[in-house]
């Protein structure tokens, strides 16, 4: 008994395993059976666009107008009458100062404000010692604000006064802020060969603030496109010679020369090699070939 029983248990685990042979071979058999020289692509239609061009440089934002608050008299500060984040108007009294000359009274002595805004900072605790050299409060007018940039010598051809564009800051991620380029610097920093550049935006909302980190994208031209590719659609072959693939009714990919005219990070105008509405190949271009059968993804 005991040797049937090892017997059919040698069965089953041969059969087992013959099974497990036919099941691999009829994937490999599978695997065979595809085409390896077909490639797997996704394509989109040439269409009309309005296209920017832009470049992204980084900068600081400061508000419109700033104002550091200095003591008229030496003394004592009596008192902070406004804190920061308060509003204030011009002429408004920010602060108090008590003069302590012995043997003599005076009445507190004002700090006003120079400017509309909202106090930035206050610098000092009541008790403190004061001169009119000591900073007391700082006042800031974000109604606008300005961004600082250093724009490289080569695109100096291409910023003008009141010039568009887009700013981003970390804090509100996804939102654009729109303003005007209001100076361009006449001389150039000789160490690093950059024009300051500030770009003024309205601030209504109080959003920006001074200090923040900042993205600028300067809008150096525009264009109605007729027909524009994805930029991903491109194959740069040579420096500045582009072409895209077609798809055919057969499932094969062809290659077209074009010529590129307003790009961006985004979309390409084309100039010449394509047609209105037609088809292209946006992924999957990598070791694509004149010619080479293709598999249209939908």
């Amino acid at each position: 008994m005991k040797k049937i029983t090892i017997l059919s248990l040698a069965a089953i685990a041969l059969g087992g395993s013959m099974m497990l042979s036919g099941c691999k071979k009829n994937k490999q058999a599978e695997l065979d059976a595809l085409e390896k020289d077909r490639f797997m692509v996704q394509a989109d239609t040439a269409k009309p666009r309005v296209l920017e061009e832009e470049f992204m440089i980084v900068g600081s934002v400061k508000a419109k107008d700033e104002a550091v608050l200095f003591p008229r008299v030496s003394g004592k500060l009596r008192a902070n009458v406004l804190t920061e984040g308060d509003k204030v108007t011009k002429d408004q009294t920010v602060a108090i100062i008590e003069r302590d000359e012995v043997g003599v009274v005076y009445e507190p002595a004002p700090v006003p404000s120079t400017l509309n805004g909202v106090v930035g900072r206050t610098y000092l605790d009541v008790g403190a010692n004061v001169t009119p050299q000591t900073a007391v409060a700082l006042v800031v007018d974000q109604s606008q604000v300005r961004v600082r940039v250093d724009v490289p010598e080569r695109y100096l051809g291409k910023i003008s006064l009141g010039q568009n564009a887009k700013t981003t800051v970390e804090a509100f991620p996804g939102q654009m802020f729109y303003g005007k380029v209001s100076k361009v610097s006449p001389v150039l920093d000789l160490a690093n060969r950059t024009v300051p550049v500030e770009i003024l935006i309205d601030n209504p909302s109080g959003k920006l603030k001074s200090g923040m980190f900042a993205e600028v994208h300067l809008i150096v031209g525009s264009s109605n496109a007729p027909i524009t590719v994805p930029a991903s659609a491109l194959v740069e072959e040579t420096k500045n010679n582009y072409v895209v693939f077609v798809p055919t009714a057969d499932d094969r990919a062809v290659r077209k020369p074009v010529t590129i005219g307003l790009k961006n990070l985004e979309y390409a105008e084309i100039r010449s090699g394509l047609t209105p509405n037609q088809r292209i190949i946006v992924s999957g271009l990598y070791g694509l070939k004149d010619g080479s059968k293709i598999k249209v993804n939908r």
